[in-house]
This record gives C-alpha cells, structure tokens and sequence, in this order.
C-alpha cells in the first residue's frame, strides 16, 4: 500500500471520529415531562418565571443558583444551576438550560441565555419612522 492511500485512510477516520463526536451534542429540545421520563441529559428553552423566587447566596454556596423557568409546555419548574449566577440574568428573554432531572429538580450544568439587543431601542425608533 502506497503512503499517499495509508494518509489519505487515517484522514477518512479522523474525519468519522471528529463528526461522530460533534454530533453527540446535537440534540433537540425537551419539557420537563420528557426530561424527567429520558432521566438523560436534555436541553430545555423556557423563560423564566419571575413570579417565582430566584436564590443565589455566594456566602453558603458560591455554586448553586436557584431559579424557576417556564418550558415550551408552559409547565415551570425549579432549576438548580451548579454554577455562579450570570450577569443580568434576570433581564434574559430566554434561557436554555443543559441538565437532568433529579426528582422534581431540574439540575443544570449549563446555561445559554438570550438577553434583551442594546440596539432594540433604536431599531424601534427607526421603524416607527418609515
């Protein structure tokens, strides 16, 4: 077998592993009934309920915020978030939350959030003129 053919096969695999891997992170998105009847790793996108307390102590536990979110159902629930709590999370128009259930608890490892465009205003403004 020639060197050129052995390259070009490890490069085939590589290119195999590589999507194979990315593709592992791919997933759709869930309600809190499907998460907790998977019991797997889901993402959820919901807003967040406001109604609703949002705990964040840095004293006791630096890495747990509590907060309730509303899923694509209009089901809301408690998310545990095993991380700092983000900046200006309260003005976020959309979060999207990695995790599991345990329980009734929707424990996050991750979150994505959709906050309001600085250049919302503005875009208005000029609507509002043509």
């Amino acid at each position: 077998m020639k060197k050129t053919h052995l390259i070009g096969i490890i490069g085939i695999i590589a290119g195999i592993f590589i999507i194979v891997t990315a593709s592992k992170d791919v997933s759709t998105f869930s309600t809190f009934a499907e998460a907790k009847a998977s019991q797997k790793e889901v993402k959820i996108s919901g807003e967040l309920d406001l109604d609703k307390e949002i705990s964040y102590n840095p004293d006791v536990d630096p890495n747990s915020f509590v907060f309730h979110l509303i899923d694509k159902s209009g089901v809301s629930n408690k998310v545990i978030l095993k991380s700092p709590k983000p900046q200006d999370f309260e003005r976020a128009e959309n979060v999207v939350a990695t995790g599991i259930m345990d329980g009734n608890t929707f424990v996050s490892t991750e979150i994505l959030m959709k906050c309001p465009s600085k250049y919302k205003d503005e875009e208005t403004r000029i609507r509002a003129q043509i």
